[in-house]
């Protein structure tokens, strides 16, 4: 039995978060149902994740009480619940066991010589073809184990087959035509190639389990800018629009949404502004009240009643290092909002 809702931090394109995701979605969770997905942005972590896990990596599960920040854990705990699909169930303790050391021998010595091979820039003073080799004999082993039934145990996928294929992809592509052209791994690509045309893996990078806008914190502040002035402001060193159209000169404040109010926002005042001429600011507060920077909560209309609905404003031009994030936002999302935004 499924207890209350979770909350599931993720990263669409981290292996270690879609392949709890990839459990999660075979033991019968439905995000918006009995899960909810924040999908999380590397470079901003929002501070509810750092709060659940201080390491600060996706995914982290966090259940009632209990929080579960490795993706191995957090694929037990969902199969635990529901393995309609048999990846742990039915298996005998030898061949648990063998899923097991698959497993580590995935985390542990395929993932070094990954992110060395696929991140070179990462890893100065070492050159990635030495790592390229290291991985591409293990993804041998692999292949003679897969060559007599199809998966990595026989003839059925396993909890191994579902934990090592998102970093398989990932070594893929590194170089896509050089993984291919490769002629003694047939039974590796075809396994492969399987899951990354097969509906689990379309499942788990699609909504609702996968999201391309990162979740909006309720802890930060939100404003939506034109990039050209986005632009502008990073050449400047401040950023000093009040709105669209508006200078802050003009208005005394610069406009500020909480994250309940980014949708109708933008369905307001930018619901005709190309994608990609649209940018999100996330703003981190406590740096503005570092550099003594004033929010007031006030109605967008000065003329509004006590019971108006307010909106953040801030006094004062925008630091760009009180910005953590400015990424690409898409009025389209936001057609289905309503309300009056600032």
């Amino acid at each position: 039995m499924k207890p209350g809702p979770a909350v599931l931090y993720s990263f669409r394109r981290c292996p270690y978060a879609i392949r709890a995701r990839l459990a999660l979605a075979a033991a019968g969770w439905e995000p918006g149902v009995d899960l909810e997905l924040r999908e999380v942005s590397l470079r901003a972590k929002p501070p509810e994740l750092l709060a659940a896990s201080a390491k600060g990596t996706v995914p982290v599960l966090v259940a009632g009480q209990r929080v579960l920040d490795e993706s191995l854990a957090i694929q037990h705990w969902a199969l635990e619940r529901g393995d309609p699909h048999g990846w742990l169930a039915g298996w005998r303790g030898d061949e648990v066991a063998e899923m097991e050391a698959l497993i580590a021998e995935n985390d542990g010595p395929f993932k070094h010589h990954l992110d060395r091979f696929k991140y070179p820039n990462r890893y100065p003073g070492e050159p990635s073809e030495p790592h390229r080799r290291a991985g591409l004999a293990i993804l041998r082993d692999w292949e003679r184990r897969l060559a007599p039934g199809g998966w990595l145990l026989g003839s059925r996928p396993s909890l191994a087959d579902w934990s090592l294929l998102p970093f398989v992809r990932q070594f893929r592509l590194a170089d896509p035509p050089a993984f291919d052209a490769l002629a003694d791994l047939p039974a590796l690509q075809h396994w492969l190639g399987r899951f990354l045309q097969g509906p689990e893996l379309a499942a788990v990078m699609a909504a609702p389990w996968s999201g391309r806008s990162p979740w909006r914190s309720p802890q930060w502040l939100y404003h939506l800018a034109l990039r050209e002035e986005w632009q502008a402001a990073k050449a400047d060193g401040l950023y000093s629009r009040s709105t669209r159209g508006l200078s802050l000169e003009a208005v005394g404040f610069i406009h500020l949404s909480e994250a309940h109010q980014v949708l109708a926002t933008a369905a307001r005042f930018y619901a005709d502004v190309p994608a990609p001429d649209l940018l999100l600011l996330t703003v981190d507060p406590q740096r503005l009240a570092n550099a003594g920077l004033p929010v007031r909560r006030e109605p967008a209309d000065s003329q509004a009643g006590a019971a108006a609905e307010r909106f953040p404003h801030l006094y004062g031009a925008l630091p760009l290092e009180a910005v953590l994030l400015a990424a690409p936002f898409a009025p389209e999302l936001a057609g289905q909002a309503r309300g009056v935004a600032a």
